[in-house]
């Protein structure tokens, strides 16, 4: 593991390799350009940015009228921006046409934590997750959102990408291959299984440490993709481990907990607990306390393997 750095920056830095590489790529914002290091493409091609002001609404409509002409719009503005004030267009515009519009919710969690409960996207995923057409993708790092970008050009139709605020520890080099749709098995254990979606790897893998300290093996199942879910592997670790929990900075409804349970219903039921915001609004503050008061510290992870690891021995 390596150095902390903001996966908005190798947004940034992306999109611009991108823009390079392919002429029908444009990028919209809606004057947070700064905030989402839109402005690196901006400075780079300004005659393929655009600027909207703050009206999401309108600039989803002019993604989507931009798409059927043949071009790669990239939609930014903040997570709760995107899903909320402009849910109705990506709802009607986007993804009843399945237009190839990419949408960018950056500050996406609790990291935009000092601006509080008004800003802070505790159920973006479960609103994207919701609308059909669309995939949802969550990574885990810089490393990682560089890889799901260009990942996600390569693939026709509607993405949510859902992006932190905040600097996270990197995790992966660059030899690592991002397959859209395929969660990855980090470590591989037969007690139990835990299945961690974006930034709260860091805190999975320290628990896990942990738990490997106390004669819990652990298998750590990394889902980068909500939707569509690897399906197979999540039933595999089921099958194989006997006992889940899902870790996730969002709430612990309509979020991957939700995912994975509907996952364990349709295939091989286990013991399941959900790490998360325990279904409220959080607070101003700093990132990691919030983080650690609503429910996703190391001990929280700990202790709910604890907890599903007895259900599953009952």
């Amino acid at each position: 593991m390596n150095k902390d750095a903001a996966m908005r920056d190798s947004y940034g830095e992306v999109l611009v390799e991108l823009g390079e590489e392919n002429p029908d790529i444009v990028v919209l914002d809606c004057d947070v350009s700064h905030s989402t290091k839109t402005l690196f493409f901006a400075e780079r091609f300004p005659e393929r940015f655009f600027n909207f002001g703050i009206q999401e609404a309108n600039m989803m409509d002019i993604a989507a009228a931009l798409a059927t002409v043949g071009l790669v719009p990239f939609a930014n503005t903040f997570s709760f921006l995107a899903t909320l004030r402009a849910s109705e267009q990506i709802r009607t515009s986007i993804a009843y046409n399945n237009l190839n519009v990419k949408i960018v919710g950056s500050y996406g969690g609790l990291s935009d934590s000092y601006d509080g409960a008004s800003h802070q996207a505790v159920f973006d995923l479960a609103v994207m997750r919701g609308i059909p057409n669309i995939k949802v993708v969550v990574p885990s790092d810089g490393v990682e959102t560089k890889k799901a970008v260009r990942a996600i050009v390569a693939t026709p139709g509607p993405v949510y990408l859902r992006l932190c605020r905040n600097e996270v520890p990197v995790f992966f080099d660059e030899d690592y291959e991002f397959t859209l749709g395929k969660a990855n098995t980090l470590r591989e254990g037969a007690d139990l299984t835990l299945v961690v979606i974006g930034i709260l790897l860091d805190r999975t893998m320290r628990a896990l440490e942990e738990l490997e300290g106390e004669g819990i093996h652990c298998r750590v199942l990394q889902v980068h993709t909500l939707k569509p879910i690897d399906h197979q592997a999540i039933a595999k670790a089921s099958e194989e481990t006997g006992a889940l929990v899902t870790i996730e900075e969002h709430n612990i409804i309509g979020g991957l907990g939700s995912a994975v349970a509907e996952v364990l219903a349709s295939s091989k039921p286990a013991p399941m607990e959900r790490v998360g915001i325990p279904d409220k609004f959080a607070e101003s503050g700093d990132y990691h306390q919030l983080l650690d008061k609503y429910g996703m510290s190391c001990r929280d992870i700990v202790n709910a393997a604890k907890k599903v690891l007895r259900r599953k021995l009952q």
